[in-house]
């Protein structure tokens, strides 16, 4: 019996590969448990389609991060806060951070903004962004007082 591997298997092989394996192993145990599937021409068909989408929706993704680095790392955010006597009132954490560049239409979450402290006072400051599957941003934070 020839069947798709769903799941690596430790003794067989890895996700995507088609092996000859003995019916009732095949059947009661890797089909049953949920390991594989029957490897028929459709299931085979449907699941290298289903790959091919999957890397195209990763390749996208890798490309629209590309695209949000360039961007951060060309432009400076700038965000105005009230003008203490030492300082700014408050503080800029990753969430005004993150509110900002939604502005701006990059929709980045707050957690992957990484400030080792809140900003608590004027002038510029690198902020390191991490965007996924490797992609790293450094923003410049201008803070201004008015």
């Amino acid at each position: 019996m020839k069947v798709l591997l769903v799941k690596d298997v430790k003794t067989l092989g890895k996700a995507g590969e088609i092996k000859e394996v003995k019916d009732g192993y095949g059947q009661n145990f890797l089909i049953n448990k949920g390991f594989a599937k029957l490897a028929t021409p459709e299931v085979v068909k449907n699941w290298e389609e289903q790959k091919a989408k999957e890397a195209a929706e990763l390749a996208a993704e890798i490309a629209k991060f590309e695209g949000y680095k360039a961007k951060l790392e060309s432009e400076e955010l700038k965000i105005e806060r009230e003008k203490a006597p030492v300082g700014i009132k408050g503080s800029v954490t990753n969430t005004i951070i993150a509110e900002e560049l939604k502005k701006r239409g990059m929709d980045i979450d707050k957690k992957e903004i990484h400030l080792k402290k809140p900003i608590k006072s004027e002038g510029v400051t690198e902020v390191d962004v991490k965007l996924g599957h490797g992609i790293h941003a450094k923003l410049k934070v201008n803070i201004v007082g008015v």
